[in-house]
């Protein structure tokens, strides 16, 4: 059986690797021409209207300093330090 030589082994290699990707690229492009011609049509036919956002008094928060307190403990215990030296400046309702 034949020697092969180091520098065949890593070209073949390396060749093999491209090979692979420009196969990679072409068939990810044809799928996106098949996506794009099945799917565009439909999309742009009904848009999706937006949710109105609510309103700043409507969405209260219930127990608001029994939340900052377990927030500010919760925060303390993962930082490892004490709880005085937090301070919340805001709590939002998302």
């Amino acid at each position: 059986m034949p020697e092969v030589s180091n520098l065949f082994v890593v070209l073949m290699g390396i060749g093999t690797v491209f090979f692979g990707l420009i196969c990679i690229i072409f068939l990810s492009m044809i799928m996106s021409a098949v996506c794009r011609s099945a799917g565009g049509k439909a999309a742009a036919a009904d848009p999706v209207p937006m949710p109105a956002a609510p309103g700043g008094n409507a969405a209260a928060i219930p127990n608001r300093q029994a939340l900052i307190a377990a927030v500010s403990a919760a925060i303390a215990e993962d930082l490892g330090t004490d709880i005085s030296g937090i301070r919340i400046l805001s709590v939002k309702k998302l």
